[in-house]
């Protein structure tokens, strides 16, 4: 299963992993081995055996002017320290429980969206693209400083139904706190069988607040659709998942009269499936157009336009029964910070056609791009192996949408501040991105980070009052509204807007 990308093949990858395995487990096997023999011995087995090694293993699979060898000098030495841990350490320590921790210390050196997926790390991620699971319906992120911050809720699920916030901080489970659990646990407890209830204790600004909540099965709807005045439809999609293209055109098929202008809403949309984002930007656009391509090392890059092999996942062209006004409808886009990754591809390519007017406020800036591959024991890496351009060749690394209207999510303001992906520690640096001489904050997010004040968070001065201009004074005063819904300022823009510049023209 591929997260937003499947460039690299899952064959050349695995590959690539099973010749490093194949060279840990020798390596190991002679470090393991050795050291339980007597010191003049073991360094002449360990020469002879290593040789040995170089030459059966084979050699990963290259990629021009890349290196094409194992770092066999380096691999020995994590070898020994694997074995001198196994035969010296006070006590017994599992293989796995070494191995794992070795895997997870390589992908956390590298940036924010690399991971280590243990059974059910693995397991929740597919549970998401696939797009059902058990639980109260809420993304959470685990930061550096130990809190286990709540992203967003997703939507008629039990948690948004309680009054969870994006920017919530998980404080205690059942009376039970979670400062130093691991993010793997706090799951397994947040999730339970359908109908069973959980107290979850939240920190909200300066306020400790308690939902009690009743645990459902949680069906991800990625597409949510309704008529506005006007005959002007109104389009949500929360996820981009395997299904999200199908449901788009079933959703635009659906109305009962023809619309004549259209929102589509990706606030809050952390992302997903690249093929999916591709699909529903080609909902819009013409067939043949470039949506997206990528950059990564060694010219192993490529190009996505709205044909059916780059945006299909079952052989088949979920955009057949395309509506034909689909394609040349007056539309607005509206993002936010919480629109991150395939999100912002959308956004970007109906930009760059000048297909839509795009509100809001300006997305995450999480222009990279991860594989997800599977290691054969219900376990996987994510691995970042790209950027990814507009078809103009903007980078949105680190950078996001800018909108063409800027629009704050009240009359009042914005709910609250929050860090986006320059923020993050380690963050790969986009192409416009000028670096602060100040370090980043220490987070990681697979999609937009949850809230925290202008002060926390460290960038520049000229970011910092950005954030402050848009934030209203008292933003945990104002009422969190549900998108779509008649409260919905930034709707209500976007409608007032289409009717003006379109539909009061055209009568």
């Amino acid at each position: 299963m591929l997260s937003i990308s499947n460039l690299i093949s899952k064959q050349s990858l695995s590959k690539q992993f099973t010749a490093l395995g194949s060279a840990l487990c020798l390596l190991v096997l002679l470090a393991y081995t050795s050291v339980a023999r007597a010191d003049s011995l073991q360094a002449q087995k360990q020469d002879q055996l290593s040789l040995e090694v170089i030459e059966q293993v084979p050699v990963i699979e290259a990629i021009p002017e890349l290196d094409d060898r194992l770092p066999y000098e380096e691999l020995r030495r994590f070898a020994s320290v694997f074995a001198a841990i196994k035969n010296r350490y006070v006590e017994p320590v599992e293989n796995s429980k070494l191995v794992e921790a070795a895997i997870n210390g390589m992908m956390d050196s590298l940036d924010p969206h690399s991971s280590y997926l243990n059974e059910e790390a693995f397991t929740s991620l597919q549970e998401a693209t696939e797009g059902a699971f058990g639980g109260l319906g809420i993304e959470i992120e685990d930061r550096a400083n130990k809190e286990i911050e709540i992203i967003s809720p997703i939507e008629d699920s039990p948690a948004a139904k309680a009054g969870i916030r994006p920017g919530d901080v998980i404080v205690k489970v059942d009376g039970m706190a979670v400062t130093e659990m691991p993010l793997a646990e706090v799951v397994k407890k947040l999730r339970g069988e359908p109908g069973s209830s959980i107290v979850l204790t939240v920190r909200r600004g300066e306020e400790i607040l308690d939902f009690e909540i009743v645990r459902d099965l949680i069906k991800v709807q990625s597409v949510r659709s309704k008529m506005l005045e006007r005959d002007i439809a109104y389009l949500r999609i929360s996820q981009f998942q395997e299904r999200t293209v199908e449901d788009l055109v079933k959703h635009l098929n659906d109305f009962k009269v023809e619309p004549k202008a259209l929102v589509l809403d990706l606030r809050n949309d952390p992302g997903g499936l690249l093929n999916a984002a591709v699909g529903v930007a080609g909902a819009f656009i013409e067939p043949e157009k470039l949506v997206v391509y990528t950059k990564s090392r060694g010219e192993v890059n490529l190009r996505y336009r709205v044909v059916p092999s780059d945006y299909s996942l079952n052989h088949r062209d979920p955009l057949k029964n395309l509506p034909t006004w689909s394609r040349k409808i007056p539309m607005v886009l509206l993002i936010n910070v919480g629109s991150a990754s395939a999100s912002e591809i959308v956004a970007g390519a109906l930009q760059d056609y000048e297909r839509a007017t795009i509100m809001g406020n300006r997305s995450f800036g999480k222009g990279s791009v991860q594989v997800v591959m599977a290691l054969g024991d219900d376990t996987g890496v994510k691995l970042t192996i790209a950027r990814y351009y507009t078809p103009k060749d903007r980078s949105i690394q680190a950078t996001g949408i800018e909108p063409d209207i800027v629009v704050t999510d009240t009359e009042k303001g914005n709910f609250f501040s929050v860090p986006r992906e320059s923020d993050l520690k380690d963050h790969l640096v986009g192409d416009e991105e000028v670096v602060s001489s100040q370090p980043a904050t220490e987070a990681s997010a697979e999609s937009a980070a949850a809230s925290t004040s202008a002060d926390e968070a460290t960038t520049t001065v000229e970011e910092v009052d950005a954030i402050e201009s848009e934030t209203a004074d008292d933003a945990s005063e104002l009422e969190m509204y549900t998108f779509g819904s008649a409260e919905d300022y930034q709707l209500q823009q976007a409608v007032n807007y289409l009717i003006g510049e379109h539909l009061e023209s055209a009568e």
